[in-house]
């Protein structure tokens, strides 16, 4: 027997002037675990409130800053699965950054922005950054509180992208084309060393008769931080990563994300290969609600875990413009070496206020 209690904070982007505007999330949301294998069952709740702060000077010249608070840690303490079953920022996320000693404070940057003549923009950024906010993007499945909740499906596993440590980006457009350039210096890894991290994404916008749809390439690597299997010998990370969105009429669209890692470091997995749809609820007469049905196999990689299954379904039904509350099912196995698996089904409820 399953019970849900949920609240939402009070509070989309307040314009203070036309160069000054603050935006946020404010988050509340309960899961609970119902396992065939791997532990006890378990309800616990994690509540994140997100501000971000802009200055804008016409598009060229842009001070931005997000600050991330959270009460609870919701499933991940207890979850027995090798992927988050929410890929939120929760409280201990936001405690000592990183290793940086830092709280709270998640991107700090500037970024300087110029179209050339021919209608070509380039844009530097430097500060604390957020990799996800650059590479790997995704229309449909990018959004732990939107969207799909489990991480197999705001990033892939596979392509270890770091957030808010200190970095530099430089992005192209041209027509239909992007691309992105992301350099970061990290703090601190699982094994409790600093690294460097250079990922890269080339991206190709188009519109069709179905609607716009973009494709991915994303390539990153590490410097040589990170212990190999046997905890002996320090190695680097290297991935590969196919990301694309397309809408397929006005109403529904598709997702699809490949990822491949080396396993030269420890690696709790090697692929990825999930897919999904979007349904808009225009098809119902509710234009502000949607449904999300997602897919992820990810085979294993060095540390015990052979294979992992999600398969993911919500509803968000909106209220108004800031309001909205998700119904969510989650269905999760880990094969593990020797037969010792994980199998079991997360309900979730998620309360969003936008602002």
């Amino acid at each position: 027997i399953l019970a849900f209690g949920v609240c939402a904070a009070p509070g989309r982007a307040y314009d203070v002037n036309d160069s000054f505007s603050v935006s946020g999330i404010a988050v509340a949301g309960l899961q609970c675990q119902d396992l065939d294998t791997g532990g006890p069952d378990s309800c616990k709740d994690g509540h994140p409130f997100q501000v971000e702060i802009a200055i804008n000077d016409a598009g060229r010249h842009t001070v931005f800053a997000k600050l991330g608070f959270a009460a609870e840690n919701g499933l991940g303490p207890v979850s027995p699965f090798a992927l988050s079953p929410w890929a939120a920022d929760l409280h201990d996320d936001l405690r000592d950054i990183n290793g940086r000693g830092r709280d709270h404070l998640l991107t700090a940057w500037y970024r300087h922005r110029r179209v050339l003549p021919g209608g070509t923009s380039i844009a530097v950024t430097l500060g604390l950054i957020d990799a996800t906010d650059y590479l790997d993007d995704n229309a449909f499945a990018n959004d732990e509180y939107t969207q799909f909740m489990n991480e197999a499906f705001v990033n892939a596993p596979t392509a270890f992208l770091p957030s808010y440590d200190w970095g530099g980006v430089f992005e192209v457009e041209h027509g239909p084309w992007a691309l992105r350039l992301v350099q970061m210096r990290v703090g601190e890894n699982d094994d409790g060393a600093g690294y460097s991290f250079t990922g890269g994404q080339l991206s190709y916008t188009r519109q069709t008769r179905l609607g716009e749809g973009t494709y991915r390439v994303i390539v990153a690597g590490t410097s040589d931080d990170f212990l190999d299997p046997r905890g002996a010998r320090r190695r680097s990370l290297a991935q590969l990563t196919l990301s694309a969105d397309q809408e397929l009429g006005e109403t529904l669209g598709a997702f699809l994300r490949l990822g491949w890692q080396d396993d030269d470091a420890a690696v709790t997995h090697a692929a990825l290969y999930s897919g999904g749809l979007t349904l808009k609820g225009g098809a119902w007469g509710r234009p502000g609600d949607g449904i999300g049905i997602g897919y992820a196999q990810l085979d294993g990689g060095n540390s015990g875990v052979s294979r992992s299954h999600v398969g993911e379904v919500y509803y968000r039904a909106a209220f108004g413009e800031h309001w909205a509350l998700t119904g969510d099912v989650q269905f999760v196995k880990d094969d593990r070496a020797g037969g010792a698996g994980r199998k079991g089904r997360i309900y979730s409820l998620r309360a969003t206020k936008e602002f």
